[in-house]
């Protein structure tokens, strides 16, 4: 689906733009934190940090997942 300019256009939900964007941060300070705990040599930092950004990439592929499906949510 293309606009009146021709750039393409997604059925995106604000909520989905959200998680994505939101997510996009929390990816980069899990990763922040993973590093910190490795350098640190702790442990239970580094497996919240990555446990943190499994469920964040879940969360992200849901989103990008629900956007594609027309019929789901408000009009964005």
């Amino acid at each position: 689906m293309r606009s009146n300019s021709g750039r393409p256009m997604v059925p995106a939900t604000p909520r989905d733009v959200v998680h994505i964007r939101v997510g996009s941060f929390v990816l980069i300070f899990s990763f922040a934190f993973g590093v910190l705990g490795l350098i640190a040599k702790a442990p239970l930092l580094t497996v919240i940090a990555i446990v943190a950004a499994v469920v964040t990439i879940v969360d992200i592929v849901l989103a990008i997942r629900r956007q594609k499906d027309r019929n789901v949510g408000e009009a964005g």
